[in-house]
């Protein structure tokens, strides 16, 4: 897997603005990345240190069709942390 597919889109919420003073920024990652191939893509793509990945698998939610109950597919998202002093000016002024 190339490394520009591996991180799919920044995730942009309340929570995650919040962590940013932490110096956490999350994204939506492709499903068959790991923890390595996240934090070399974070780190050529904003050129940046990263010094913690945290991945979460999280469910697709239920949804009601009819009679049926059918399911989103599941997706995963990647807390990064950076170095102290780094930050990712893609997110300034959300």
């Amino acid at each position: 897997m190339h490394l520009y597919e591996v991180l799919r889109r920044p995730l942009v919420t309340e929570k995650n603005t919040v962590l940013q003073a932490l110096n956490k920024y999350v994204f939506e990652v492709a499903d068959e990345a790991n923890k390595a191939m996240v934090q070399q893509a974070v780190e050529k793509a904003f050129k940046v240190k990263v010094t913690k990945v945290n991945i979460v698998t999280v469910r697709g939610k239920a949804k009601r069709v009819g009679r049926r109950m059918t399911y989103e597919n599941p997706w995963k998202k990647a807390i990064i942390t950076l170095a102290q002093g780094d930050k990712i000016e893609y997110f300034e002024g959300v």
